[in-house]
């Protein structure tokens, strides 16, 4: 069995996260307004946004940073064919303690986790002093960061991820203020909706549906249906409509 014979891996996903073409549009739009030299993302995949967002600042040079080789690859391939890559690196390495920065755009799109102890459990506070070290003063940091819509009862985390807590995540407005803590102030506050996150759920799993109902036998269907049905399942009855996005514009103080 090769590569070849498996499910291609998230072709469905413009974005890896509910981030609509709209809001995506836009929110390139405002950090290109503020003339950015240098970009930074954090975790960035293929890299989808960063590349906008140097498409929209010409004089802007960026560097994305991931783990996983093959979304780099990616990455690397999209920014050749857009005239993009004499001015975008994506490097495989992890941004724990990065030095890459500062940069006057940083951006760090529901990977936050990226910039937390892997031992240890996410710690957005950490995660967002990080992000301070990292903007150039009068820069500007864009997370995209999971927070509770409301708190969630016992028997709705036992159907979502395993091991999910209470802890996890917290409230919009407490997430807010440990952006104030770390020393930013929130320009921009707003919320994916939920025609965003139907999007982006439905286009994370279309290669695999799409290769299952062509492949009822192959060898490996029986494990990659279970996998599948495991991770819809805990979308549709664990923690849809209890799990947000939230998409914080954020400017340094001092």
């Amino acid at each position: 069995m090769t590569a070849t014979d498996l499910p291609p891996r998230l072709t469905h996903l413009t974005f890896h996260g509910p981030l609509s073409e709209e809001r995506a549009e836009r929110l390139v739009g405002e950090l290109a307004a503020t003339r950015p030299s240098t970009v930074l993302d954090i975790g960035c995949g293929w890299g989808e946004f960063l590349l906008r967002v140097l498409d929209a600042a010409p004089r802007a040079t960026g560097v994305g940073l991931d783990v996983q080789e093959d979304d780099l690859a990616r990455g690397r391939r999209i920014a050749g064919e857009r005239g993009l890559g004499e001015r975008v690196a994506f490097v495989a390495e992890s941004a724990l303690g990065t030095r890459r920065g500062p940069a006057d755009v940083v951006l760090c799109l529901g990977s936050s986790q990226a910039l937390c102890d892997p031992e240890g459990p996410h710690d957005v506070a950490a995660a967002l002093a990080e992000l301070r070290r990292l903007v150039t003063p009068g820069g500007r940091v864009l997370i995209g960061e999971g927070f509770w819509q409301r708190v969630p009862a016992p028997e709705e985390l036992a159907r979502m991820w395993p091991g999910a807590h209470e802890g996890d995540h917290l409230l919009l407005g407490a997430l807010v203020d440990e952006a104030v803590e770390a020393g930013f102030r929130p320009v921009r506050i707003e919320t994916a909706t939920g025609q965003e996150w139907e999007d982006f759920e439905s286009a994370y799993r279309s290669d695999v549906e799409l290769w299952l109902a062509a492949h009822p036998d192959h060898p490996a269907a029986g494990e990659t249906r279970a996998r599948v049905d495991r991770q819809r399942s805990t979308w549709l009855n664990g923690y849809r409509d209890i799990l947000g996005m939230a998409y914080l514009t954020l400017v340094p103080v001092g």
